[in-house]
């Protein structure tokens, strides 16, 4: 263990400060979403926030904008896809679970990429990334709560741990086209793409528009703001941070999620809290193997692929 801890250099430098600062208030978005929830549908909500910080970094990517290719087309649209099912199935299940809850269960993506590598790439998984999925996996057990001596998943849980595969998934198309395209082009593509998904499924959601409220403007808006402050900062910061270290920073979202919900009144079941702090685990342990499969044969972790 000493000689684990030895590696890590516990000084803080601008690029992982400013890191923290984004993770903490990435957590703090479950919240916002969680009350966004009682003035909107999950999809009409999705489409209007991705809307909003495609619309922010087109405005600032214009110039490069112009020379755009049909692969970043592509790449952008198919990783957009995966976006807009992901957030829009972790919105969804906020309609029925908390913003902490919501947060635990969403970390589980970590862990689950090297598994969907085995069955999509036929890449086995090494010891420490089956301990990981081991320990989120039963993280997740306690997490959602035996209720009569059985684990019970409800509506919300379910559409929650489904968001995760979406999320995974994006990890995965974002590695494919790693180095082929201009991060920027393809952000403003994928949110925009993510957006139009959001609008798409408010039918088959049996959704309709809104009441216009404050609120509902004021949530859209600034979350739409905060999605594109946070996508711009991640790929500012990992230039220089390790995959492995912006891993370790990323893990603290779910606590501050927890944080910031537990200040609002929510109050997660102590069992559920030694669940989330399972995830947790099994998201560290998972990255530390990826970062020594990353030393040795060079490929993506999890925290250099994810956009946020």
């Amino acid at each position: 263990m000493s000689g684990l801890l030895s590696r890590y250099k516990f000084s803080i430098n601008t690029s992982e400060l400013v890191l923290i600062l984004i993770t903490m208030v990435w957590g703090g978005t479950f919240l916002a979403v969680h009350h966004a929830m009682t003035v909107s549908g999950p999809f009409f909500f999705i489409g209007v926030r991705f809307a909003v910080a495609a619309l922010l970094l087109g405005l600032v990517s214009w110039r490069v904008m112009r020379k755009v290719t049909w692969f970043e087309i592509k790449a952008g649209a198919l990783i957009g896809l995966a976006i807009g099912f992901g957030y829009g199935l972790q919105t969804y299940g906020m309609q029925t679970i908390s913003s902490s809850k919501s947060a635990f269960i969403t970390a589980m993506y970590v862990p689950l990429v090297p598994l969907m590598q085995w069955v999509f790439l036929r890449k086995m998984p090494g010891l420490m990334s089956w301990v990981g999925i081991a320990l989120a996996f039963s993280g997740l057990l306690l997490l959602a709560g035996p209720e009569g001596g059985e684990v019970a998943f409800n509506v919300g849980e379910i559409a929650t741990l489904l968001s995760t595969l979406a999320i995974a998934a994006e990890i995965l198309l974002i590695g494919t086209s790693a180095g082929k395209v201009d991060v920027r082009r393809v952000t403003v593509i994928q949110l925009a793409a993510a957006s139009i998904f959001g609008f798409l499924m408010m039918a088959p959601n049996g959704e309709s528009v809104p009441a216009w409220s404050p609120y509902l403007l004021y949530s859209a808006v600034g979350l739409g703001i905060a999605s594109a402050i946070i996508q711009v900062t991640m790929n500012w910061a990992q230039r220089s941070v390790s995959p492995t270290r912006a891993t370790v920073i990323y893990a603290g979202e779910p606590v501050w999620a927890g944080v910031v919900g537990r200040i609002a009144g929510e109050r997660l079941p102590a069992i559920a809290l030694l669940g989330g702090a399972l995830i947790v685990m099994g998201v560290l342990v998972s990255e530390l193997k990826l970062r020594r499969k990353k030393k040795a044969k060079g490929s993506p972790s999890p925290a250099e692929c994810n956009n946020g």
